[in-house]
């Protein structure tokens, strides 16, 4: 594999459905979206399990990002008073791989539906894995980040 590109095929596992039709719309909070998240049927069984975790990770292809708009520097949040870093130091949608992902709330599991809350991701949105959010796996302690991206 020296220097070649491997081409991947990543195949939705299910699609997100909620009210948020375009990131552009104002006025919302997306920690209070609540989405439903509906499963392909033959993946119900491996669903089984998750109901006794209160978060889950779920992994989805941002469909709707413009590739063509990737830059290798950005302005993180498109905020022009944040300094220009690399683009894997932030978290632009517009990536030469459109993946999210997001830690959310598991409110219901119900066949092959599940109800999140606090899912960053627009109607129609094809989500391709899930996992448990597992504490102390998927946290860390002793987090260093630059110092414009912590919370005052």
């Amino acid at each position: 594999m020296d220097n070649q590109l491997l081409e991947m095929c990543v195949k939705p596992i299910g699609f997100v459905s909620n009210k948020i039709k375009s990131k552009q719309e104002p006025g919302y909070d997306w920690m209070e979206v609540v989405s439903r998240v509906k499963i392909n049927g033959k993946f119900s069984q491996a669903l089984e399990g998750l109901e006794e975790y209160s978060h889950i990770i779920i992994i989805y292809w941002l469909h709707q990002a413009d590739v063509a708009r990737m830059a290798l520097k950005v302005h993180p949040r498109g905020n022009k008073e944040l300094p220009l870093v690399g683009l894997f130091a932030s978290r632009s949608p517009y990536r030469p791989n459109p993946v999210g992902q997001k830690v959310a709330r598991l409110l219901r599991h119900q066949g092959n539906i599940l109800l999140v809350e606090g899912l960053d991701a627009i109607d129609g949105t094809p989500v391709i894995d899930i996992k448990p959010y597992i504490p102390g796996y998927d946290s860390v302690a002793d987090v260093i980040v630059p110092r414009w991206n912590q919370k005052e």
